[in-house]
């Protein structure tokens, strides 16, 4: 098993290529994008009804050499165009083969 720094964002998808940009541009692996999210926090509630409006959350894996580099490349687009970002602590899994098949 191997820590590495699980990052999770959510913001306007109007943003959406500029924050994939950022992420490959600090050497992240990969990541996986959810449209049309929907909550509540203390800025308010964001609804479902699909519009050019909707949210995204990007949930990504770095190594903790990483992180630095990332929060650096994303906190630009955060600041001026909003979203919120959240950093912890993971540990991946890692799979030699698969016996299902």
């Amino acid at each position: 098993m191997e820590v590495v720094k699980r990052i999770e964002i959510m913001a306007s998808s109007v943003e959406l290529n500029k924050i994939l940009k950022a992420l490959e541009k600090s050497g992240v692996p990969g990541y996986t994008v959810i449209r049309n999210v929907a909550g509540r926090s203390v800025r308010g509630t964001v609804s479902d009804d699909f519009s050019s409006l909707d949210n995204v959350y990007v949930i990504a894996f770095c190594s903790t050499e990483q992180i630095d580099t990332v929060i650096e490349n994303l906190n630009p687009i955060l600041n001026k165009f909003g979203g919120v970002c959240f950093v912890s602590d993971a540990t991946q899994m890692n799979v030699v083969r698969c016996v299902g098949s």
